[in-house]
């Protein structure tokens, strides 16, 4: 049978600790003997040296990171035997075990006022100097580890894109952040447990002497077998035991709050503190003979301890001598048939670029005004928002967005964002931060105060308005959005607008593994055999230029097989898959079975079959150039005239002209919707608005 070593180890762990918190709670309601005060007390300076020890050969604060538990459970622990000894004290006749007698005799000498000078400034420079320090140092340490949060992931999502790290480096990083920000908050906390034992050290002091002298007074003390009823051995007795009891309590707690100190100051480092320290005092050997050489002239000065000061002075300076002989290694000149040394070959090697190669799909880069917005510790929702964008793309148009790079941009203004796909930049927008963007519906009058913009995403007229004329605003009619819905919104319709720019081969893979679970018979009798993936790319490509879901997914490939035999031809295999879409296209298009648009005239439809040229490189119109002015003037009067009336423009024509007329004004209005007969349910009730002519 074989052991499980780490799970014995942590089974012991929790269990020890378990003990620990038991006889904690016990200590402060049983009386103990003093034999096992004097044990206690022993464990309690041994686990302070332990403590202290751990945190200086630690390399960084998270070498340590159970010390803020750590600190908690050795306060109570300290407070227990602090609490016990008083109890001993005050019921014992003064007497609470060998350690506390030992420590309040030897410390003072038996001179009670010595003794109780160097208690008194044990405890205030513990109080006043390093616990009152270290505290500080937590506090701050916390704060501006919290600060540094979202410039240090920016640094790692920097360094991941730039392949300098992979993920799994990247995802170490961040915990560490994490971890970091855990630890120095709770560092934070814990410091206060060492300031509030103080405090109780000091009030538990007070409890001795004063119950001691009231029960002495009353009852007397034993020393040496005989009962004592002056106030002379009253004293000395509990002071003493005061002295004794606060020096084994405070010794462990200065040791603690030294631990303390050490863990919140250290910077990360490769080397323990003590290789630190001894590497960046001796790398400068000539500050050593410097201080080498001023120690030896104050030697000179009448009355200096010139026997001292001299012997050191020599050591200084001559370690100094040697530490210069050591760095000054000769050169020597490699002959010419000896090896390149190894540095050389590594300076020459070639710089593996491969991983500058990577192009992100998706992109958002933003000023450091922005980074608000995209940090959650921050209270930004913006990550949230991009999450749910990537959601509602693959239920609308049934597209997989792949993932969203967001990053800062030194470069911009802080209000500045940029969208990019696959490098080059496509969107640019700014918001205001701790503003709403007010957006007229078109039918408010009254004007509200505000900086005058552009809405990003539609170009509509807005403003951004401050927080106190939102309600204003609101009343009035305007549409009101914060800054992340504006970002959101932009990327959104990005999204939407190159959608087929973003479905690449392996989002095609994706779709159909993922129809192969529940169509596998489908999948497998189209691609590869009749279509390759290239080409079903093209289909659903064509689909997401015009914003046609590609959601049905069994649909469109069951069309592209049944009119496989008669055409291989991607666009016109795209014109069959629309009219087996029809029932959606219908949807996306229509409401309350009405829809509004403008018609070609036949003569105009004539013209175009007539003059639809065939190359190896596709189908395409030739008309004259003054034919392609009269039908644009003819189709942007239609345009104008529906938007005017606040709707969204459509052109109906026959299925064989509509692609042609659609590539033909993809220039003037790329936006345009066009549709044929075919693509329409019988249900509908079409009514025409214009007409477009040559």
């Amino acid at each position: 049978m074989k052991l499980n070593l780490k799970a014995i180890s942590q089974v012991s762990g929790n269990m020890l600790i378990g003990m620990v918190v038991i006889t904690v709670v016990l200590m402060l309601v049983i009386p103990l003997p003093a034999a096992l005060l004097d044990f206690l007390i022993i464990i309690n300076i041994v686990t302070a040296i332990v403590v202290i020890l751990v945190a200086i050969t630690a390399k960084d604060a998270l070498g340590f990171s159970t010390f803020p538990t750590v600190l908690l459970i050795l306060t109570v622990f300290r407070l227990a035997i602090n609490i016990s000894v008083t109890r001993s004290i005050l019921t014992n006749g003064g007497k609470a075990g060998q350690m506390v007698e030992t420590f309040g005799r030897f410390v003072g000498g038996n001179d009670l006022v010595v003794g109780a000078i160097i208690f008194l400034l044990l405890i205030i420079v513990q109080f006043l100097v390093i616990t009152k320090g270290a505290e500080r140092v937590a506090e701050v340490a916390a704060r501006f580890t919290l600060d540094a949060m979202p410039g240090k992931q920016m640094a790692i999502d920097a360094d991941l894109n730039s392949g300098l790290i992979d993920e799994k480096e990247a995802r170490k990083r961040r915990t560490n952040i994490s971890r970091e920000a855990d630890f120095y908050g709770s560092m934070d906390g814990a410091a206060k447990f060492v300031k509030g034992d103080n405090i109780f050290s000091i009030i538990a002091g007070l409890v001795n002497v004063i119950g001691g002298l009231i029960l002495g007074s009353m009852n007397g003390v034993e020393i040496d077998g005989v009962l004592q009823t002056d106030m002379g051995s009253i004293i000395s007795v509990y002071t003493i035991a005061t002295i004794g009891d606060g020096l084994v309590a405070q010794i462990p707690a200065l040791l603690i709050s030294v631990a303390t100190g050490i863990i919140v100051t250290k910077a990360a480092s490769d080397d323990t503190l003590g290789g630190d320290i001894g590497r960046q005092f001796i790398q400068e050997p000539y500050i050593l003979i410097l201080g080498g050489g001023a120690l030896a002239v104050m030697g000179f000065i009448p009355g200096m301890p010139k026997h001292i000061m001299w012997p050191i002075a020599i050591i200084l300076i001559t370690l100094g001598i040697m530490l210069m002989r050591k760095d000054r290694v000769p050169i020597e000149e490699p002959g010419p048939d000896e090896p390149i040394e190894q540095e050389a070959q590594e300076a020459r090697k070639m710089e593996n670029v491969v991983s500058l190669l990577q192009v992100d799909p998706l992109e958002i880069s933003f000023g450091y005004g922005i980074i608000p917005l995209a940090e959650p510790s921050q209270g930004g929702d913006l990550l949230d928002r991009v999450v749910m964008i990537r959601r509602q793309c693959a239920s609308e148009l049934g597209l997989i967005v792949p993932a969203i790079r967001m990053r800062d941009n030194i470069q911009f203004a802080n209000n500045e964002y940029s969208i990019k796909i696959k490098g080059s930049e496509v969107a640019h927008g700014e918001v205001v931060l701790d503003h709403y963007l007010a957006m007229n519906p078109g039918d408010v009058e009254e004007d509200v105060e505000g900086i005058d913009t552009l809405e990003p995403a539609f170009g509509l007229p807005a403003k951004w308005i401050s927080v106190r004329e939102r309600e204003k605003a609101e009343l009035l009619g305007y549409t009101i959005v914060d800054p992340p819905s504006v970002i959101a919104t932009h990327l959104t319709e990005v999204v939407r607008r190159h959608a087929h720019e973003l479905l690449g081969r392996q989002q095609v893979q994706a779709l159909i593994d993922n129809l192969r679970q529940q169509q596998p018979s489908l999948v497998d009798e189209v691609i590869p055999k009749v279509f390759s993936l290239g080409e079903a790319q093209k289909i659903l490509q064509n689909l997401l230029s015009e914003g046609i879901s590609i959601r049905d997914m069994v649909t469109i490939l069951e069309t592209m097989s049944e009119y496989s035999a008669s055409t291989r031809d991607p666009d016109m295999l795209t014109e069959y898959v629309r009219q087996s879409l029809k029932r959606a296209i219908t949807a996306k298009f229509t409401s309350g079975g009405k829809l509004n648009v403008i018609t070609l005239d036949p003569t105009l439809e004539n013209k175009i079959l007539d003059n639809i040229r065939q190359t190896e490189h596709g189908a395409y119109v030739s008309l004259d150039p003054d034919d392609i002015q009269n039908i644009f003037a003819s189709l942007k009067t239609g345009i104008e005239r529906l938007q005017g009336m606040g709707i969204v423009p459509v052109v109906l024509c026959s299925p064989v002209v509509r692609y042609h007329f659609k590539r033909m004004t993809e220039g003037l209005a790329p936006d345009l919707v066009v549709l044929s007969y075919n693509e329409l349910e019988q249900n509908i009730d079409i009514q025409a608005d214009g007409v477009v002519q040559l």
